[in-house]
């Protein structure tokens, strides 16, 4: 084998692990087109012709039950994300409901925004692949500033305690929900006479669902995705 030939040989060997490294840093920086918000901290977007559902990373939006922070939260995304956007995805693993979960390029780093404008927490427990400092900053600013989460003292009800029906503090909005709609949790709709809780087959109604999920009913969601009874679609 002569010198020139040791050189390709080199070459080619050299280019075939650098392909191998940079090939999943490409992956998880993806170009995708955004086709639907779900909350303050799931959207679905379309990538390489296939639909993807995508958890964003670092942080957590209060749910859609939480009212009316759910809600602001969710409409506060659709603001940063405009439907038929493009988006880059930061890939970082794929949780346990099969949900991509990633940190969301836009016009700039769209989960760092959620935490600035008050529309999500850090998520301290799954922080470790993100900017730590700079999430951690920036929720300090908003809580500083009270807003979103922040509008009532320590905030509400953090979203991890909520989904599990912690005794965490609550905001006066979602004290104010559960007052009006205890009628509607003692209700036949959504508990039996015996206390045990309604099934989605019993419910029937996606409709109803949703509004019994609004209304606290958690256990409906089973996925943690903001949307109840999923197969009532």
């Amino acid at each position: 084998m002569t010198g020139m030939q040791k050189v390709s040989k080199t070459l080619l060997v050299l280019a075939g692990l650098s392909l191998a490294v940079l090939g999943p840093l490409c992956q998880a920086a993806s170009a995708a087109t955004v086709l639907s918000i779900g909350d303050g901290d799931t959207i679905s977007v379309l990538e390489r012709g296939q639909r993807l559902k995508v958890r964003l990373a670092c942080i957590d939006a209060p749910e859609t039950a939480q009212t009316p922070f759910g809600v602001a939260s969710r409409n506060q995304l659709k603001a940063l994300l405009p439907l038929g956007s493009t988006v880059s995805l930061r890939v970082q693993a794929v949780d346990r409901y099969g949900r991509t979960v990633a940190e969301v390029i836009g016009k700039g780093p769209i989960n760092l925004a959620m935490v600035q404008s008050g529309q999500a927490f850090v998520y301290r427990r799954y922080l470790g692949r993100c900017d730590r400092g700079a999430y951690l900053a920036a929720e300090r600013q908003a809580q500083a500033q009270r807003l979103g989460v922040w509008a009532v003292p320590g905030g509400i009800t953090r979203p991890w305690d909520f989904r599990h029906g912690g005794a965490g503090r609550r905001s006066a909005g979602a004290a104010q929900a559960g007052a009006s709609s205890s009628a509607t949790v003692s209700s036949p709709q959504a508990v039996q006479p015996s206390g045990a809780k309604t099934t989605c087959k019993q419910i029937g109604s996606y409709a109803q669902a949703q509004e019994l999920l609004r209304l606290g009913h958690s256990y409906l969601d089973r996925n943690g995705d903001g949307v109840a009874c999923e197969g009532l679609r």
